[in-house]
């Protein structure tokens, strides 16, 4: 059975006239989805019994099961949901000065292989729908009553291996007859898949990219990244400049910093020369532990040194407020713990 929220508004439309019904009827579910929130197309009471009827038979409501929820000493909470099919998948929520914050994942498991990610450790088993990544943000707001802000698509899984499915739940969450949320205030992150940061680009959506870098030299990268072995530094720079053209917005580059690996001065001063001239922000990381993971985290102070040199030498850098660790939260710690995954 098809997933109704799997529909962005003018899709839904469309299923709906092939329902022998008028596209304002689309309006009129979209907004129980997403502003009311219900959970079974019972309690669409607008709606005739009739076409209540053609619902129930022909599509399902994602509604997520909370299958394990840890709570942070800082506030933050990470969610572990079991999907319709026995696969898990995890979430955070962030809270900071300016909203409350939700981070999504867009795959059960991963490609990408990243070292420094937990994710590695998991079987790619398949993507998440356009429905499964906004019924994450759903069910956070529903168990805290409250109003997400923010959603950053930075959590198990790479979001432009899933472009389609990560499009569609966009125009779902900025859609301002339903959950409204900005797409300034939405962020999608990626390890560097260059053809579809270029197809993005041309999207011209607003929404912000972020970008997976965590170092300026080909050698470490790959080290780091086994992405960069397809599409190395060179190339996915290009790709960004591209970007930042075509919608006049500025790029951020994520760099986790790994002791004696790409902490020292001189990695700062090859990212200085990479980014220089580029409309662009380093949001340094403090790398985090995980499960076999052979990276340590660099010492405060050489983080701050190395922050201080982006910046004295004219490339934006902050170092991201550390949330979640206590309960692997925090980035790159996802891993969908405790739920047999199962493949169809």
């Amino acid at each position: 059975m098809k997933n109704i929220k799997d529909y962005d508004l003018d899709t839904l439309k469309k299923e709906l006239e092939l329902l022998g019904e008028k596209p304002y009827r689309a309006e009129q579910i979209f907004k129980w989805l997403y502003v009311d929130k219900v959970k079974s197309f019972d309690e669409m009471t607008n709606l005739s019994l009739e076409l209540r009827d053609k619902l129930n038979k022909s599509y399902d409501i994602c509604n997520f099961n909370i299958e394990k929820k840890l709570e942070s000493k800082d506030g933050t909470k990470k969610y572990l949901f079991g999907l319709q099919d026995g696969n898990a998948i995890e979430s955070v929520l962030m809270e900071y000065h300016y909203g409350k914050s939700v981070c999504v994942s867009t795959q059960i498991g991963c490609k990408m292989g990243c070292k420094f990610c937990a994710s590695t450790g998991i079987p790619f088993v398949r993507n998440l729908s356009a429905g499964e990544i906004v019924e994450q943000v759903i069910a956070i707001e529903q168990d805290n009553n409250c109003k997400i802000s923010n959603v950053v698509f930075m959590g198990i899984g790479e979001p432009m291996d899933n472009y389609e499915n990560v499009l569609t739940a966009i125009a779902i969450l900025n859609n301002n007859k339903g959950m409204n949320i900005g797409a300034r205030h939405i962020s999608v992150s990626t390890s560097g898949v260059v053809p579809k940061i270029y197809e993005f680009a041309d999207k011209n959506i607003q929404c912000t990219l972020s970008i997976s870098l965590h170092s300026a030299n080909n050698k470490i990268r790959s080290s780091m990244m086994p992405v960069n072995d397809v599409y190395n530094i060179e190339e996915l720079i290009d790709a960004c400049k591209y970007y930042t053209k075509k919608t006049n917005r500025r790029v951020s580059f994520e760099y986790a910093l790994a002791k004696d690996n790409n902490d020292n001065l001189e990695n700062a001063q090859e990212l200085v020369e990479l980014l220089k001239g580029m409309l662009c922000h380093v949001n340094l990381i403090p790398i985090n532990k995980i499960e076999n993971g052979k990276y340590k985290k660099s010492s405060l102070e050489n983080i701050i040194r190395f922050r201080d040199y982006l910046n004295d030498h004219g490339i934006v850098a902050t170092i991201r407020r550390e949330l979640g660790s206590d309960i692997d939260a925090a980035c790159g710690q996802l891993r969908r713990k405790n739920i047999k995954q199962t493949k169809d």
